[in-house]
């Protein structure tokens, strides 16, 4: 889907953003036939609500939405979504009010998505105007990628297994020039990434491992990893049906992955980009991985299997290893790793994790710039030794069941050789319910705020150059 933006014409009907104080001023001094009409169709600026005053002789058809004020004003920063399901169609303008008009209208963008099968029909939409000093460009270009990324998450397992994923993150490669390399089914033995293999040896389709270079050769080297696990059915450790009802969305930190490379590669920024997303379908059949199958990885240490619906991990782990041979400047990696993480933090709010704590204020502040959040949680050392294996190097998984989020995360940093240029994203990407510019379903997390990230990293690298 391609997003857009009509040209700017005063003719679009105004959109004012009023909370209760400004409209009660603007009341003071406007046509009693409109204070009247409002007071009859309850309109109180409340946030979120709409009226509608219709055109007379002496005044054009304008808007008016309500919003918050005072401590709350900022409670919403996305609330201008909801004006896509309250406007009937027809061509609209922000008007006076609106403090933050790039927020507003991506918030009408991101608001705009549906899922194919629901989505409304292109003539009963309404349209929204650019303002006049607004970044167009770069507005639907952090849109567009996250639609594309909800879309991959929404499409049921049976039209985006493995096969097509793959020929998803090749089609968006070949868009940019660059050249995929595809390493596939019984190769990945022959190159070395035996856990990738082996969590995706019993599917139907083969495992794989996609891997493309983006931009200047002298550019920073940023490089992002995503799992790609179409479906999770646990493996031999079989899910129950209800943990098995949205595991089409295990490959969303590959379409986050993906939407984030979209973002950068599509604004030209001075980035050596390199994305690797190990792809696979976690099934079960005479060859499945079992629990207490021991593993050579890619970086040589040996991982005992203690629960294959750990299989994340595993796949990430050969991934990372493979990253860090060309020592990144940065290294991001997205995954729908635990559900302890959202115990923890809820749907909303995905956990990172870094060893560096000034990229941790890096990313916390871009998060907030950006309202996209995010929350570090902590790599924490006195838990690392419950990894350690009797029979090989380390376990994937341990007993307890306490701190499971922040175990993967540690069980991720025995593969990273520099943990102070990665971090990790143990991400949701689901919507359970319909919000402001967050549609339920299918969701693309941390890419708005690491891409703000990345745009003022390769600032600062242009001004060195």
């Amino acid at each position: 889907m391609t997003l857009n933006l009509e040209e700017w014409t005063s003719e679009a009907t105004a959109i004012n953003f009023v909370d209760k104080d400004s409209w009660e001023s603007y009341c003071r001094g406007a046509p009693q036939s409109l204070v009247a009409h409002a007071h009859f169709t309850g309109f109180e600026a409340k946030p979120g609500t709409v009226f509608f005053a219709p055109q007379t002789e002496c005044q054009s058809a304008e808007v008016f939405f309500g919003v918050a004020s005072g401590p709350a004003k900022d409670a919403d920063p996305f609330i201008a979504g909801k004006l896509f399901s309250l406007l009937p169609k027809g061509l609209y303008r922000l008007g006076e009010g609106v403090d933050h008009p790039d927020q507003a209208v991506l918030a009408f963008l991101l608001s705009s998505y549906s899922y194919a099968h629901t989505a409304r029909s292109t003539e009963d939409k309404p349209r929204l105007c650019a303002p006049k000093a607004l970044d167009v460009t770069n507005v639907l270009r952090i849109a567009d990628a996250i639609h594309f990324g909800r879309r991959l998450v929404n499409t049921p397992a049976n039209d985006m297994g493995p096969d097509s994923l793959a020929e998803e993150a090749c089609r968006v490669a070949e868009k940019y020039g660059a050249t995929p390399a595809v390493i596939l089914g019984d190769d990945l033995i022959t190159h070395n990434f035996p856990l990738i293999h082996a969590v995706g040896r019993a599917a139907a389709q083969a495992p794989r491992l996609i891997d493309f270079h983006h931009g200047p050769m002298n550019g920073i080297k940023i490089t992002l990893v995503g799992k790609g696990v179409c479906f999770d059915s646990g493996g031999l450790n079989i899910k129950p049906s209800s943990a098995m009802q949205l595991m089409k969305k295990d490959m969303g930190g590959a379409a986050t992955a993906l939407a984030l490379a979209t973002m950068i590669m599509d604004s030209n920024l001075p980035i050596r980009l390199r994305v690797l997303l190990p792809i696979v379908e976690n099934s079960i059949s005479a060859n499945a991985f079992r629990p207490g199958d021991i593993y050579k990885s890619r970086k040589g240490l040996s991982v005992e299997v203690g629960d294959t619906d750990a299989e994340g991990r595993l796949i990430l782990a050969d991934a990372l290893a493979y990253a860090c041979e060309e020592s990144p400047d940065l290294l991001l990696d997205f995954a729908t790793l635990t559900g302890a993480a959202r115990v923890a933090l809820g749907p909303e709010i995905p956990p990172f994790y870094t060893g560096d704590c000034l990229l941790a204020a890096e990313i916390a502040a871009h998060a907030a710039k950006t309202h996209d959040p995010l929350w570090r949680m902590p790599l924490w050392d006195n838990y690392d030794k419950s990894l350690d294996g009797k029979n090989c190097d380390l376990v994937s998984v341990t007993s307890g069941g306490f701190s499971g989020s922040i175990i993967a995360a540690l069980f991720l940093r025995r593969f990273v050789s520099d943990p102070k240029r990665w971090a990790h994203f143990d991400v949701y990407c689901w919507n359970p319910v319909t919000r402001p510019a967050f549609p339920q379903g299918g969701e693309v997390q941390a890419v708005r705020a690491l891409f703000s990230l990345l745009e003022e990293r390769a600032k600062n690298w242009k001004s060195k150059e």
